[in-house]
């Protein structure tokens, strides 16, 4: 069923909770907030903040900046390369120096091609540089 963007959020909460098999109290408890003010933001007529809507999030076991889009607090552009940089950093099949070349190379396609958002790639330039330029410097010098 689609949802208009007025109770999108309540009603997206509210499906999310209850495929989490949680009571309204059960949920209220889990993230921190009470039960009326959760049945308000259920109903529309509470707008949360992100700190609540994180809370909501870890709470219900999905990405916080999902429910920040909903919300309206991000556009879905930025959401879905927070998306991807969330996979990678989940992703237990490969080590930390792997996950942050692929967060590097990640950014630097996304700039390329005009998305200039912040994510959390500062680390990633250092496996980069130690790879990437040890290649171009020693074929130059004979």
């Amino acid at each position: 069923m689609a949802s208009l963007h007025v109770g999108n959020l309540g009603e997206f909460l509210r499906e999310q909770r209850r495929s989490a098999q949680l009571s309204l109290r059960q949920l209220a408890d889990a993230a921190g907030v009470s039960n009326p003010y959760l049945s308000q933001i259920e109903r529309g007529l509470r707008k949360p903040s992100a700190e609540i809507l994180q809370q909501l999030a870890r709470a219900l076991r999905i990405s916080a900046e999902t429910l920040y889009v909903r919300a309206g607090i991000l556009d879905e552009k930025e959401q879905a390369g927070l998306e991807v940089r969330s996979a990678i950093l989940a992703d237990a099949s490969i080590n930390e120096q792997q996950k942050q070349v692929l967060l590097q190379i990640y950014g630097s396609f996304r700039k390329e091609n005009g998305h200039t958002e912040d994510g959390p790639t500062e680390d990633a330039s250092g496996p980069e540089a130690e790879d990437a330029p040890s290649t171009e410097t020693k074929p130059q010098t004979p």
